[in-house]
C-alpha cells in the first residue's frame, strides 16, 4: 500500500494510529490479503486521510460522532474498536454516556441499550473512570 500523489495516505495512516493506536494499524494492515488490501488502502485514503484530516472539528468531535453513528447503526464491533480508541483521543466515560443518552432519544432506546452495554464492557476492561456499576439495583439501562 503506497502513498497517493496527494498524499491522503500518509495523512491517512497518521491520524489513523493517533487515533486507534498504531499497534492496530499495524496489525490491521499487516492481516490485509489480496481479498481485502484495496480496502484498508481505501479506508486509509478516504475515511481516515480525507474526512478525519479535515479543519472544522477536533478528532474527540469527530471520534464521538463516530461512536453516536456506529451506535445507531447497530455495528457493535466497530463501536467497540473506536471506543478503545478513545483513550487516545481523551474523551471521557461522561462524554460517551452523554452521547449515547442522545441516540435513546433520536435513535431509539433499543439501539442505545445495546451501545451502553458494549461501552460498559469496552470502557471497564480498559479501566477508565465511570463505566463499572456503582450499584446493584437495576435502572433504566438493564432493559
Amino acid at each position: 500500500m503506497s502513498d497517493s500523489r496527494d498524499g491522503s495516505w500518509a495523512r491517512g495512516l497518521e491520524v489513523r494510529k493517533a487515533v486507534l493506536g498504531a499497534a492496530h494499524v499495524e496489525r490491521a494492515l499487516d492481516a490485509a490479503t489480496d481479498f481485502d488490501r484495496d480496502f484498508q488502502a481505501y479506508i486509509t485514503r478516504a475515511a481516515w486521510g480525507e474526512i478525519w484530516t479535515r479543519p472544522g472539528l477536533s478528532l474527540q468531535t469527530r471520534q464521538l460522532l463516530t461512536i453516536v453513528m456506529l451506535a445507531t447503526l447497530n455495528r457493535q464491533e466497530e463501536l467497540a474498536m473506536h471506543l478503545e480508541a478513545t483513550a487516545n483521543t481523551g474523551l471521557s466515560a461522561e462524554e460517551i454516556r452523554e452521547a449515547l443518552m442522545q441516540v435513546a432519544v433520536y435513535a431509539g432506546v433499543p439501539a442505545a441499550h445495546a451501545a451502553i452495554k458494549t461501552a460498559k464492557r469496552v470502557l471497564a476492561a480498559r479501566g477508565a473512570p465511570g463505566p463499572a456499576a456503582d450499584s446493584k439495583e437495576p435502572g433504566p439501562s438493564d432493559g
